[in-house]
């Protein structure tokens, strides 16, 4: 094939159709590659079926020997052959995977565009129907196998037309699909659209209701004859137009419960995504605050979920923001399943034009929110039919990065974006160093050119790239920043609208007052006056200004240092293409964003720089 597998430069060989079993991959994988990465030495597989998606990774002489699962062998495949290309030591001990659902979820619609899609059309729809090549799945099969993704949902959360098919009509074509991915180790999901019994003469989709459960107990028998291994129904109920239980007066426990009921037989998991809140909020009503909204429907309902329910909890109370506190509620339902959910498709962080490696900012949430308060973990995908399959060729390692994440959560990001550079360019070390710090520093350099401090959005709206700072202000959507000649931010203590209550005691010690909050998310908690002086001594409005003036010239300096490093073609011309259009977001945002609070404060900088009037 002529698709680029960006980090397994090595494997050159397209896996062919008649290797069924992950134990048959790894072979094929091992028998390639050794010749080139280690001459002399052999493999040798043991499966051990206790160990399921675990292995054991030892070097005896010339022999390395792999232990494991029968995916486990897999993956300890992809480990061993990612060590040598590296020459990284051999993984000690027993690997372990955290997670035990590690999904990707993709906003594929059958029409074959994506929602918040940057990087091409759907690789498996198009025209309204199934529209793949089966080579370049099994291609995508290993890419997610070597870094240890095991379940895909293949469809939009926002269930359109005939994409509902999936569980119907199209069940055939799904077990095709399905079973070119199995020997990756991967289980396909699909979304399905909480109304469809409606479509088959069930007047109703009330989760209380006989005829409701029964057509669904029937259907799920249906698709489980046709995909056995199907991972289960990704469902996006009550939330920005979707149907759901609260229409029939039926909380989310209610509603999920009956489906999950009806997976349970087939050892299914119902996935359920709590991003539910009012998007028809009137601006002027001060009361409502949508990073709420979580907590309040779902915390009460901790415990009354079936066990193969899982919540799948944005990262952040909003929606993906370059900089958002940890969601209070996965810290508020230790007796349910939850899963953290994370955007690789960066809607609101470049959209795969500008540079933004996402490490840094998992490993700060993490860094806020022990690992073992989830136990599943879920991203929006960065794929798409281009050619390196993530529109931008450094967008790569976020979906890297997230497999390796997503199997141990205590991997610090330099490493692994080391280890991305590493395996895909094989620079010298100086450029080596020099593509690491660009992408550690570029979510940082991104951040301080977009919102400042905490306050979120301020994108254009509908499609979120590039500044409006007043864009969403009086609009439906709940994502205020209340700025005036006086201040800015929204204060969410005791004292405001009370968002701060729904963290644990030392969460609201640390977010409670000015002083105490950290900078970064001072105006998320708080409105402060514009000469309010922050912890470096400098001014809120002042910092504005820097963080942006800052941003821009990095962006600048980044561009040099990318025109510098030697990247192969075509990923150096498509990386300077990019950079070319982020150079002129960067400005646009330091312009416009500074233009705004200079007109509403009416204070200078401090500097003499140029602010526009």
């Amino acid at each position: 094939m002529n698709k680029r597998l960006t980090w397994l430069p090595f494997l050159t060989e397209d896996i062919p159709a008649s290797l069924v079993t992950p134990e048959q991959i790894a072979r094929f994988e091992l028998e390639q590659a050794l010749p080139k990465l280690a001459p002399g030495k052999t493999a040798q597989l043991t499966i051990v079926d206790a160990m399921e998606e675990g292995c054991t990774i030892q070097q005896h002489g010339d022999v390395l020997s792999i232990s494991g699962g029968k995916v486990g062998v897999l993956y300890g495949a992809y480990k061993l052959l990612m060590s040598l290309a590296t020459g990284h030591p051999l993984p000690e001990g027993d690997q372990q995977p955290r997670y035990g659902l590690r999904m990707l979820n993709c906003w594929d619609n059958a029409s074959g565009d994506i929602e918040r899609g940057y990087s091409g059309r759907s690789l498996f729809f198009e025209n309204g129907k199934f529209d793949y090549d089966p080579a370049r799945m099994r291609q995508l099969g290993r890419m997610l196998a070597s870094v240890g993704l095991n379940v895909m949902c293949i469809n939009n959360v926002n269930v359109r037309y005939p994409a509902d098919q999936l569980i119907e009509s199209w069940l055939p074509e799904l077990a095709e699909l399905a079973a070119i991915f199995r020997p990756f180790g991967v289980k396909l999901m699909v979304s399905i659209d909480y109304s469809a019994p409606m479509r088959h003469g069930v007047p109703t989709a009330d989760p209380l209701d006989k005829q409701v459960q029964a057509w669904w107990t029937k259907q799920a028998e249906i698709v489980y004859q046709a995909v056995p291994d199907l991972a289960g129904f990704l469902v996006k109920a009550d939330s920005e137009g979707r149907p759901g239980p609260f229409t029939y007066g039926r909380n989310h426990a209610e509603g999920a419960n009956m489906l999950a009921r009806a997976l349970k037989p087939f050892g299914g998991k119902l996935v359920w995504r709590c991003f539910v809140y009012n998007c028809r909020q009137d601006w002027r009503d001060t009361t409502t605050d949508r990073p709420k909204a979580a907590y309040e429907h779902y915390a009460y309902l901790d415990g009354q979920f079936e066990d193969n329910v899982i919540l799948q909890i944005k990262n952040g109370p909003f929606d993906f923001q370059v900089r958002e506190p940890v969601s209070p509620l996965l810290y508020a339902m230790p007796k349910t399943n939850l899963a953290m959910e994370f955007q690789l498709a960066q809607e609101y962080t470049g959209q795969q034009v500008d540079i933004y490696a996402m490490p840094p900012m998992w490993r700060e949430v993490y860094d806020d929110m022990p690992a073992d308060k989830v136990m599943s973990i879920a991203a929006v995908t960065n794929l798409g039919r281009d050619e390196n399959y993530t529109g931008h060729p450094f967008a790569a390692v976020n979906l890297f990065g997230y497999g390796l994440f997503a199997w141990d959560p205590d991997l610090q990001p330099e490493k692994i974006i080391r280890l991305w550079t590493r395996l895909t360019y094989g620079m010298d070390q100086l450029s080596e160093d020099t593509l690491v710090n660009l992408l550690m520093g570029s979510r940082r350099t991104y951040e301080k050119y977009t919102a400042p401090l905490g306050l979120c959005w301020m994108v254009s709206p509908n499609h979120h790239y590039g500044p409006s700072p007043s864009g969403y202000e009086y609009q439906a959507w709940g994502t205020y920043h209340k700025a005036d000649r006086d201040a800015v931010g929204i204060d969410r203590t005791a004292s405001g609208t009370g968002y701060l209550l729904q963290y644990p005691e030392e969460f609201q010690k640390l977010y409670g007052t000015p002083e105490t909050c950290p900078d970064l998310l001072k105006l998320f908690f708080h409105r402060l006056r514009y000469d309010y002086v922050m912890s470096d001594g400098r001014t809120m409005i002042q910092r504005i200004y820097d963080d942006h003036f800052e941003g821009l010239e990095e962006t600048r300096t980044m561009a040099e240092t990318l025109k510098a490093l030697p990247l192969p073609s075509p990923d150096k011309e498509e990386a300077l293409e990019r950079m070319e259009r982020q150079l002129v977001n960067a400005r646009e945002w330091c312009d416009i964003t500074n233009t705004f609070f200079r007109r509403y404060s009416g204070i200078e900088d401090a500097h003499g720089r140029t602010i526009y009037r």
